[in-house]
């Protein structure tokens, strides 16, 4: 039992984030939502800054951007015998978004951007009641990333960019402990901190005809710190001393991105763009939490993450149906990181496939609207081997992503 509680308070809060990051919703422009979340191969807009630094140089005017989505996720959990129960998430309405801003003189081959998105913000919720609260309760998360970028153009064909990326969030957990008081209650772990990290994203951008581009980027592992969060504890009395309000330390490692794109132009109003994304989360292979104090008689916990690098396949398209508006449609499929035996409530990940649409309507010659519309839904997934401490079970899990982004040039 002893193993098994520390395990569960070392396992919970970080996953949590990777849920955000491997959980792949990428939101990072409307545009490119509504077209299967490409754009690496593309020079679209200001959320270049984000896809392909090298193609921001492409950018002739200045402009600013900024856009918001909402995440509605449902996940179904069936307990796969003796007891056969079942739940569903109650989770809260996420709201990530992404502000983008490029200027530059309009005879330069410079040009200089900003970019403050979230890349992970989600929240899970559970409850006290169901069979899996020893794992977990709820977990809430928000990251932001700032990434300072500039670009050059080298010639009419090439160009080349780099940002820097500095992250800061934080995340709540809290949990039931399968200790009770002398009313039967269960104890409860509430794990609270800030985390932050550095990185930074290069690209290459080549488009040697109206017809045809590519593009290639690197976006750096970064590497997520917290420092003197806050771990509290509710039990009986008599426990209070195995369970002291203590201090935590943890790092966790968001992987690094390769991802190529492609862009086919076939005609002025048809664009076509293909992205194979390598998300190298082997990165990820433990977990360890460092205590201010003796949590249950250990400073720490440790337990195997072993995750695993994937692919993922992205396809979209936009259509000019006249000067002014636009529409656009695309589809993902999303390789799944985490492998048997370490699924767990916090990440119930499995293969997905993604299917969007969406629209923009030029207002005037200086602002834009555009809006999209993503569907998740991943495959069911039974995982009892319980490797890493999870609630074993059937999962099962859909998300709906709306989203909106008005952009003005200048």
């Amino acid at each position: 039992m002893k193993r098994k509680l520390l395990t569960f308070l070392g396992c919970a809060l970080l996953s949590g984030m990777v849920q955000a990051g491997g959980f792949q919703v990428n939101l990072q422009g409307q545009k490119q939502i509504g077209m299967g979340h490409t754009g690496t191969g593309l020079a679209l807009d200001e959320a270049s800054v984000f896809f392909n630094p090298g193609a921001m140089s492409h950018l002739r005017q200045n402009g600013f951007q900024l856009g918001a989505s909402a995440i509605i996720s449902k996940i179904a959990y069936l307990e796969t015998a003796p007891g056969n129960t079942t739940a569903k998430s109650d989770n809260p309405t996420g709201t990530p978004f992404a502000a983008y801003g490029v200027f530059g003189k309009e005879e330069s081959n410079l040009r200089f951007g900003l970019g403050v998105y979230t890349p992970f913000g989600s929240s899970v919720k559970w409850g006290e009641e169901w069979i899996g609260r020893y794992g977990l309760n709820e977990l809430s998360l928000q990251a932001i990333f700032i990434q300072p970028t500039v670009s050059y153009k080298i010639g009419d064909k090439i160009g080349i960019g780099a940002g820097v990326v500095y992250s800061t969030g934080g995340v709540n957990l809290q949990r039931s402990i399968p200790v009770q008081d002398q009313q039967g209650n269960d104890g409860h772990a509430e794990l609270d901190g800030n985390a932050s990290g550095w990185g930074y994203n290069a690209g290459i951008y080549f488009k040697p005809s109206d017809k045809f581009s590519v593009g290639l980027t690197y976006r750096s592992k970064v590497e997520m710190k917290v420092d003197d969060g806050d771990a509290t504890f509710r039990v009986a009395s008599s426990l209070a001393s195995r369970f002291p309000n203590t201090s935590f330390e943890a790092t966790l490692p968001l992987p690094s991105n390769i991802t190529l794109g492609l862009g086919f132009m076939p005609s002025e109003d048809l664009t076509i763009a293909v992205d194979v994304q390598r998300v190298n989360w082997s990165a990820y292979d433990k977990l360890r939490f460092d205590y201010g104090a003796a949590v249950n008689g250990s400073t720490f916990t440790e337990s195997a993450r072993n995750y695993e690098d994937v692919f993922i396949y992205r396809l979209g398209a936009e259509y000019k149906v006249t000067d002014a508006f636009a529409l656009r449609a695309g589809g993902y499929y999303d390789n799944t990181p985490v492998q048997e035996g370490y699924l767990t409530p916090e990440t119930p990940d499995a293969n997905a496939i993604g299917i969007s649409g969406g629209l923009g309507y030029a207002i005037s010659e200086n602002f834009q609207i555009d809006a999209s519309f993503l569907y998740i839904s991943k495959e069911e997934r039974t995982d009892l081997s319980n490797l890493s401490g999870g609630i074993g079970g059937t999962y099962k899990t859909n998300v709906y992503i709306p989203g909106l982004a008005v952009s003005y040039k200048f």
